[in-house]
């Protein structure tokens, strides 16, 4: 991989037409380093976030031990750089040959249901393959609400009184048991861990079933900067956020148990920024050689707003506008599909123009994992950088804001 100072430095390097993901692998042991120092148990990284095989072996080298894992390609990626991590399979709904691969090849043992299905499809494996059960453990997920990017309770979890029935079925079967929630993705909401833990009390008491441990799930946010077009924008901090915890936990009685958690953009997305190319400037519309069907999907569905400078093409003379005024412009994907148009302007310098690089900051949290191959697209292209996104010149505007019109 080639190594450059900073994004700007590879741009005019390599000049590149394609997409270029720059990696800062000192950011990413930096970041996760800093999430296990604060958190008070068992950091379980999220595969999903990004699984790209560079950023697995680093986790790896800086002594990340347990990983968040929803699929046989996951379970593979995590073995392939490390022969011992633990894996926690954390998908609710599974089809019965990956609970099988994850239980014999895998040597998987934590598991998790939010419905009885689940509980007959885990039971009727080991069953199969002569596992003794009660050496597994299974999580009852349970529904949470909140204010986050992305509700994931709107797909997963069990109500807090249908947990306690599934609790108790694992219980009686033989399963070691604990009680795991998922608040969302980019949460907004200082109070919203303390709340879960709130209802995961409720669900302890009623069902009276020894437990081995509380899971906390991600939703841990990545902090991407404020949006200057809300008056209400707010990312809780890392330290506030895991104070919260801290204090829930103690107030509710789990701090008797082990606890997890499963953070993913906290700990990737700072370590890649994107460089892309402004291939056409039509008035106040920018096509550029990314969209939404490869790297930019993160910020069209969850409306995130990240940092972005200009790289000027210095082989422009000429110029129209004022530099120093910023403005809005739509901004158009690399397809022919005529849907691969970003719902939020990107703000910029008004002297931009065909030929210009761009590179978005804090783009390491679902852009790699979200890119398709969809009409022959596919940005795959990495070099490592020294400087974090926000050392050097700062940046010139902003990748992802409220919506405007034509």
């Amino acid at each position: 991989m080639d190594r450059y100072l900073d994004g700007p430095e590879a741009a005019l390097a390599l000049r590149p037409d394609q997409p270029v993901y720059c990696f800062r692998p000192h950011v990413l042991i930096e970041d996760a380093k800093r999430f296990q120092s604060l958190f008070p148990g068992q950091t379980a990284y999220a595969v999903k976030t990004n699984g790209e095989p560079m950023v697995i072996k680093t986790l790896v080298d800086a002594g990340v031990t347990a990983f968040d894992v929803a699929s046989p390609a996951e379970f593979e990626i995590v073995r392939k750089y490390s022969p011992d991590a633990e894996m926690l399979y954390m998908h609710p709904v599974k089809a019965q040959s990956d609970i099988r691969l994850a239980l014999e090849h895998y040597k998987i043992r934590t598991l998790v249901v939010d419905h009885e299905d689940e509980i007959v499809k885990v039971l009727r494996v080991c069953r199969a393959i002569d596992i003794d059960h009660t050496q597994v453990t299974v999580f009852v997920r349970l529904q949470t609400k909140g204010h986050a990017a992305y509700e994931l309770s709107k797909k997963f979890g069990a109500a807090p009184s249908h947990a306690v029935d599934l609790l108790r079925r694992l219980h009686r079967i033989g399963f070691k048991t604990g009680i795991c929630f998922h608040v969302g993705s980019q949460i907004e909401d200082a109070d919203t861990y303390e709340k879960a833990i709130a209802s995961a009390y409720w669900v302890r008491t009623r069902a009276n079933v020894p437990l081995v441990g509380l899971d906390v799930g991600g939703g841990f946010p990545a902090d991407y900067g404020r949006d200057p077009k809300k008056t209400n924008d707010f990312t809780p901090g890392l330290e506030a956020l895991m104070q919260s915890i801290d204090g829930a936990v103690k107030e509710y009685d789990f701090d008797d148990l082990p606890l997890v958690a499963e953070p993913g953009r906290v700990i990737c997305a700072r370590a890649f920024s994107l460089i892309v190319r402004v291939l056409l400037r039509k008035g106040k519309r920018l096509y550029i050689n990314d969209g939404i069907w490869a790297s930019l999907s993160d910020s069209w569905t969850g409306k995130m707003t990240m940092p972005a400078r200009i790289i000027p093409d210095p082989t422009i003379r000429r110029r129209n506008g004022d530099p120093e005024k910023i403005v809005p412009f739509k901004v158009c994907g690399a397809t022919c599909d005529s849907v691969d148009i970003l719902t939020r302007p990107f703000y910029l310098p008004e002297t931009i123009d065909t030929g210009d690089w761009i590179e978005i900051g804090n783009i390491g949290a679902y852009s790699l994992s979200l890119r398709s191959h969809f009409n022959g697209f596919y940005p795959d292209t990495f070099v490592e950088v020294e400087n974090a996104f926000e050392i050097g010149e700062a940046p010139t505007g902003r990748a992802s804001l409220e919506t405007m019109g034509d």
